[in-house]
């Protein structure tokens, strides 16, 4: 039943017969090759289709990464408060606003104390609504979110694979993603359609939030090399998750793979039907929770008790992909990757203060992809500090291998680049601040090392 919806969409883009070279998030491709442009209705049949839908048991699903919130609605601070009593009000009515900046401030240098600085600025509007509250019509979720960014990318100068900030990619101002959603069954089956990105629910850390370098404080830093796309310049998609048994969920999405996001769509208002009609599937394992509550990005409620999320997923792109090092080419890409994250000790195992474990793998063809082969893994310490405020220290290693395929005549081999995070996490009602330092080996996969010093900061306004 699955592979209905793909057939569909497959026939909604004229597939392409050659590809430029892998993409990367900090900057947008030039492939400029005419595509169909078709406009498909994403939503008809969401609102008619026959069931017993059911009021909603877990939060929405919506921001992930540097964006995704730590604690729940209820326990969040704002500084500007109730907005004199118009956030309550909206509320009440199933409307939720929120408002929020963003920021890494980053010290780096390949040779002695750091020397490169370089901010990168995140301004998010997003607005989730319960159309069920509003309109009475139940199990029906609509979201959309814009922001603007800016600022200089440090991972580029320096020349690394792993990106020291997982927030950097390419200035832009815009509407990130929007969707309508449909939930039956108390979130067994939820079915979604409208822009909205890969990276954002496959391929994602789960304990994104308590990092900062790209590949575990987003998603897997190669899940590019399929043209997953990625947030913000997010691209039409539907996707549909069903929870069969208390424990395990499948879930599965179509999306556009679209080569130069940034600029085929700069305003994010007019989707785009480029590229090829790619497939992203998931199937996960949530021992001690409810596969149907389960979300992409953990929180500090979630984290509560001894539970796990075993993840293992596959992203392929029928369309064909070169290398330009030796003029190989194949017809169609794939990626796999497998995730584990498993609270490991808690104080009370009721709460959330404890220790949590994360691991990650993925590996895709030597032959058309460089940075063919990832592994992450990671500690993290809920409330390790006797505070009145919420605080974790979190420490995270990342390995890119690369293609040996890539290399030009006489040129050495690549070495894997190594890097390690260490950072701690203090939210003080809506200030987040999150020192971090960050250390590198075998720098773009050749040699030398870099050290990286700044923090995040994050202000819910």
């Amino acid at each position: 039943m699955l592979s209905t919806p793909a057939k569909w969409w497959s026939r909604m883009w004229q597939r392409r017969s050659d590809s430029p070279a892998k993409p990367q998030r900090y900057r947008a491709l030039s492939s400029e090759t005419p595509m169909l442009k078709v406009v498909p209705v994403l939503m008809t049949g969401l609102l008619v289709i026959a069931g017993s839908a059911c009021s909603q048991t877990a939060e929405q699903e919506t921001l992930g990464g540097a964006d995704r919130h730590e604690t729940t609605e209820q326990d969040r601070g704002y500084l500007l408060g109730d907005w004199g009593g118009l956030r309550g009000q909206l509320g009440e009515i199933g409307v939720n606003l929120d408002v929020q900046y963003i920021s890494d401030s980053l010290w780096g240098s390949k040779s002695g104390p750091p020397s490169q600085f370089e901010i990168w600025n995140r301004v998010r509007a997003t607005v989730d609504i319960d159309l069920g509250a509003l309109l009475h019509w139940d199990g029906t979720y609509f979201h959309a979110t814009g922001l603007w960014q800016g600022g200089g990318n440090l991972g580029e100068r320096l020349g690394l694979i792993a990106s020291p900030s997982g927030m950097s990619s390419q200035q832009t101002f815009r509407l990130d993603s929007w969707w309508l959603e449909k939930r039956w069954r108390h979130d067994q089956i939820v079915v979604r359609a409208g822009q909205f990105a890969g990276q954002d629910f496959y391929g994602a850390q789960h304990y994104a939030a308590s990092f900062i370098f790209e590949p575990m404080g987003y998603a897997l830093g190669n899940v590019s090399n399929t043209f997953e796309s990625f947030d913000p310049p997010s691209t039409p998609a539907a996707e549909i998750r069903v929870s069969p048994l208390r424990h395990m969920y499948v879930k599965s999405m179509v999306l556009a793979a679209e080569h130069a996001p940034f600029s085929h769509n700069p305003t994010g208002f007019v989707p785009q039907f480029r590229g090829t009609a790619m497939n992203v599937s998931e199937i996960g394992f949530s021992p001690g929770k409810n596969a149907s509550s389960v979300r992409a990005f953990d929180n500090v409620d979630t984290r509560k008790g001894y539970s796990g999320l075993y993840q293992f997923g596959a992203a392929y792109n029928p369309e064909t992909f070169n290398n330009p090092a030796n003029g190989r080419s194949r017809s169609g890409d794939y990626l796999l990757y497998w995730m584990a994250s498993q609270a490991l000790w808690r104080n009370d195992p009721r709460e959330a203060k404890g220790l949590d474990a994360t691991f990650a793998l993925d590996w895709s063809p030597s032959d058309v992809n460089r940075n063919n082969r990832l592994m992450t893994a990671g500690l993290r310490f809920n409330e390790p500090l006797s505070l009145p405020i919420h605080n974790t220290i979190s420490i995270g290693y990342v390995q890119n291998g690369l293609s040996s395929q890539f290399l030009s005549p006489g040129a050495p081999p690549w070495k894997d680049e190594r890097g390690v995070e260490i950072n701690s996490l203090f939210l003080i009602r809506s200030l987040l601040i999150q020192p971090v330092v960050q250390f590198y080996d075998n720098v773009g996969g050749r040699g030398g090392r870099a050290v990286v010093v700044g923090f995040r900061t994050k202000l819910e306004l």
